[in-house]
């Protein structure tokens, strides 16, 4: 009889304990999902700015907010929003989160495109080429959209034909300032705002004055682009405009290193002979006169030098290795400013 009763209780002894078992694997799995929901750190409120790309998916998104440790789990992300309905509604735009925040809320925030309004800077002296690596940076376009926006720009008054290339086309007309953008800003509306920001400062500031000068938009920028590639001391802009217009006027080369940088499509700390003999329509050391476009795009101070230059007559200028020029009347004068300075 005791025996019997010891077969029948050692089975509910095993299943029960089969099932105490399975009931902790359940509340460590909750637990270990629950935790995957909570926020990486509940004490770290500092701000995280991070841009989500156009067209991203959610595996992408979610590997972005992994890479800034805002998330603990990029599959838990992912089954979240896919169980919420929200892996095709999360939206792009600059973001602004922080490490106290939990995924639901995460996720919440970019399904609703909470956004954060950002403004984009444009450096003076850019280039078409940079000011594109400066967008690819920020996460706002890809190189595609960038060649794609610039290739589908209309006409503008102060534009030269289309014939031209989109990138030297652009080259100088791109304004550079500070802008405001948002979620839905595009490569095209921001190219359409540099565009706009030119016309309008162009025509309030500067166009009476080139109409008197007889001096064309196109020639106005092409020369203030060679000044703020070379002034770097401000005071410098006027004298080295003087310059640019005495050589012009004599028929005389121009000279000016930072077209050979151009033409080369990379920046070199120091040129040689044989980057001075590049077969390109921007080397002022081969051709005579200004170069075909503009090599950078000018800020507002290089191009009133440009419609206003200092009355001297400096034929050239050497750098002094702080940033400044000496400037020289003769060939001789150069010559010995050169070897003064260790060139």
């Amino acid at each position: 009889m005791i025996e019997t009763e010891m077969k029948t209780t050692k089975p509910k002894i095993i299943l029960l304990l089969l099932v105490l078992m399975a009931a902790l694997l359940a509340l460590s799995g909750y637990q270990w999902l629950s935790l995957q929901l909570q926020p990486v750190d509940a004490s770290d409120s500092n701000p995280i700015e991070l841009r989500l790309p156009e067209d991203s998916t959610a595996s992408q998104v979610a590997a972005l907010l992994a890479g800034q440790g805002l998330i603990r789990n990029e599959r838990m992300f992912l089954a979240y929003c896919r169980q919420k309905g929200l892996d095709t509604q999360l939206q792009a735009g600059l973001y602004e989160f922080n490490r106290s925040m939990s995924l639901p809320q995460l996720a919440a925030m970019i399904a609703e495109g909470k956004v954060k309004n950002s403004s984009l800077t444009i450096p003076e002296g850019y280039t078409v080429r940079q000011i594109g690596e400066l967008l690819y940076k920020e996460n706002i376009c890809t190189p595609e959209q960038w060649e794609e926006a610039l290739a589908t720009v209309g006409d503008y008054a102060f534009l030269p034909p289309t014939a031209m290339s989109p990138d030297k086309r652009l080259e100088g007309f791109l304004y550079p300032d500070t802008y405001g953008i948002d979620k839905n800003s595009s490569a095209r509306d921001i190219v359409a705002m540099m565009l706009a920001r030119f016309s309008e400062v162009w025509n309030q500031e500067f166009a009476a004055s080139a109409k008197e000068k007889n001096i064309s938009v196109r020639d106005a920028v092409i020369i203030a682009s060679l000044i703020e590639r070379e002034a770097q001391v401000p005071e410098e802009r006027k004298r080295i405009a003087g310059v640019i217009y005495n050589r012009l006027q004599v028929g005389m080369p121009l000279q000016i290193d930072a077209t050979i940088i151009y033409s080369l499509g990379e920046h070199r700390e120091a040129l040689t002979y044989k980057d001075l003999e590049i077969d390109s329509p921007y080397n002022t050391y081969r051709n005579v006169g200004l170069p075909v476009g503009p090599i950078a795009s000018p800020g507002r101070a290089s191009i009133a030098a440009a419609l206003d230059p200092e009355s001297n007559d400096y034929m050239y200028y050497v750098a002094k290795g702080d940033g400044s020029h000496h400037f020289s009347i003769t060939y001789t004068e150069h010559l010995t400013a050169k070897a003064r300075y260790g060139l």
